[in-house]
């Protein structure tokens, strides 16, 4: 009887105590990487990537960042960068511990192993254990109470006290507490847009009331517009040039071709003349806005802003309260975004708008500066951290010691227990 391949072709099989070695080393590996960077002493790693002018740096201490940058075959190892990815998305903080703990716990089921102890028995214990930890750490709880801002003081120091924030973190403390206290427990963290500009001390770095948008009105439109009517859109505003792809056009004369341009033109003008018919005195568009609609929109006195970008303009309609459209025949049904103010600002040396009296009150930008782009990346990825910490614990509420107690209470329990358990378990 003929063998049957079952694998794919150039499939490589690992069994029993190879595949288990195998595992382990991958993971524990993963461990040694980050552990490095863990606690207020840690280091930073710097991470290399592209050749040449595409040559692209990163300095951070970030154990979700490392992981995700770096590549990884093994399996197992593979499993603890997921796991950091997933603590990223649902805490924002502790990607480091949680890979360093898992890498901790494999070395030590390791030896377990070694001594002929079954795998599923290791697991049992560790869920034993997981218990036993949970409650200890649950009953040692605290509500935060009318405590609730100093609470969250402390706990943004104690986030940020081993990140590059670290010398500064008073005043990044204050601004990630006061941006998520306006977020009145809604938890919505794209109400808070961070802009980075490089120039300046991190000191100078402050928690602005509007929102901000890296964009800068067209040519002799109104630069300041008060009780703004806002129709937020993404379509293409450039068709009064002629684009014909793939195919030939064959004319008489250059005539021809102005008079096709010309039909062009009169289309755009259509179309500039039904977003006029809403009213309005703002057009927001994340594609670009070409010439001659932008003195169409100049002669009507309306504030263009072209080529916000895709996540730009999401959170734009969120936070002014309007729907992003790209068809303009039912003015009646079209949601429009509106605010107080829209003004430009100096940031540096960079002019940008500020929204003022957003419907989304809680919407804030903060506005971080830096000596270089790898310090305001780093700082960037500190504060989203922090912030989202903060928003956990205004969800919770409840505050552990920190300084390793937490860590030490849990041991305590576990520890107390074992000698209770019977069998191998314990």
């Amino acid at each position: 009887m003929l063998p049957v391949q079952i694998l794919k072709e150039n499939a490589e099989e690992e069994r029993g105590e190879l595949a288990r070695m195998s595992s382990f080393v991958g993971a524990i590996a993963i461990g040694d990487l980050v552990k490095s960077t863990l606690g207020p002493k840690g280091m930073d790693k710097i991470l290399i990537s592209g050749n040449g002018e595409h040559q692209n740096i990163t300095v951070t201490n970030d154990g979700a960042t490392i992981l995700k940058s770096i590549g990884v075959d093994n399996p197992a190892a593979k499993v603890l960068v997921d796991m950091s990815m997933t603590q990223d998305s649902e805490v924002g903080d502790g990607t480091t511990s949680v890979t360093v703990l898992a890498s901790e716990l494999l070395k030590e089921a390791e030896q377990l192993i070694g001594l002929r102890m079954h795998p599923q028995t290791i697991i049992a214990g560790w869920r034993t254990a997981l218990k036993i930890a949970q409650d200890a750490l649950t009953k040692s709880a605290k509500k935060s109470g009318s405590d609730l801002r100093e609470d969250l003081l402390k706990i943004a120091r104690t986030t940020l006290g081993s990140k590059i924030l670290s010398q500064h973190k008073d005043l990044f403390s204050e601004l990630a507490v006061e941006a998520v206290l306006r977020l009145k427990s809604s938890g919505n963290l794209d109400a808070i847009q961070i802009i980075k500009k490089l120039g300046g001390s991190m000191r100078e770095s402050y928690l602005d009331d509007g929102f901000l948008l890296e964009k800068r009105p067209g040519m002799y439109q109104p630069k300041r517009m008060e009780k703004a009517k806002i129709l937020i859109a993404n379509t293409p505003m450039d068709t009064d040039k002629v684009k014909v792809f793939g195919s030939r056009v064959r004319v008489e004369s250059v005539a021809k071709v102005a008079e096709m341009e010309a039909a062009e033109k009169e289309k755009m003008k259509d179309k500039v003349n039904k977003i006029l018919s809403h009213n309005i005195n703002v057009f927001i568009n994340r594609q670009l806005i070409y010439n001659y609609p932008e003195q169409l929109f100049a002669d009507a006195k309306v504030m263009a802003i072209e080529h916000a970008d895709f996540e730009g303009i999401e959170r734009l309609a969120l936070v002014l309260g309007g729907d992003v459209v790209s068809t303009f025949d039912a003015p009646e049904s079209v949601k429009f975004g509106s605010c107080d103010l829209i003004e430009e600002v100096m940031i540096g040396e960079d002019t940008l708008l500020r929204f003022s009296g957003v419907p989304l009150g809680e919407a804030c930008s903060v506005v971080l500066r830096g000596a270089t782009q790898q310090i305001l990346d780093e700082a960037e990825r500190s504060l989203h951290d922090a912030l989202c910490v903060l928003t956990t614990h205004i969800k919770e509420a409840k505050t552990v010691a920190g300084g390793g107690a937490a860590e030490m209470l849990m041991s305590t329990a576990v520890a107390a227990e074992a000698p209770k358990t019977a069998g191998k378990e314990s």
